[in-house]
């Protein structure tokens, strides 16, 4: 006996993968907010107070910190998390190639940097990439490259 498979239309899409897309006649709308929101809640910063910036101005942590060990598995989902939202949150990939130098060995100081930026994504929560239709989109990039402040290498 054949079978048949029928398949049905089940509307246009709204989640994949934790990314919320919202299409309009306008474009497109890409966010994590959902996933965020549940990054905040799994590590306890629902309730922080967002900062402006995902690391402090002239930040220069080390592979030579004298801070204590923190949990390595711990410091390792973050960093997963963290890199896991550059995909609708480019602003924080500089920050999160830093603090992800020091997964084989984090100290109490680095888990702070990532605290900061988790503080920092809780106030850009509503923040995503927006593709316009009909629009020819010219990415603009700056940068600002100081290997001076560099104190490892």
């Amino acid at each position: 006996m054949q079978q048949e498979f029928k398949m049905s239309l089940l509307g246009e899409l709204t989640y994949f993968l934790s990314l919320q897309v919202r299409q309009t006649k306008d474009g497109i709308f890409l966010s994590q907010t959902k996933y965020l929101k549940q990054i905040l809640k799994k590590y306890g910063m629902e309730d922080s107070k967002p900062v402006c910036t995902p690391m402090i101005t002239g930040c220069s942590i080390s592979f030579n910190d004298e801070s204590p060990v923190v949990n390595q598995p711990t410091y390792r989902s973050m960093i997963g998390s963290m890199l896991y939202l550059t995909g609708t949150e480019p602003d924080i990939m500089h920050a999160v190639g830093i603090i992800g130098r020091f997964q084989a060995n984090p100290k109490e100081s680095h888990l702070q940097e990532v605290k900061r930026m988790i503080k920092y994504l809780q106030g850009t929560q509503d923040f995503g990439q927006w593709y316009p239709k009909n629009t020819y989109v010219t990415l603009h990039a700056y940068t600002n490259s100081d290997w001076t402040r560099n104190v490892d290498d």
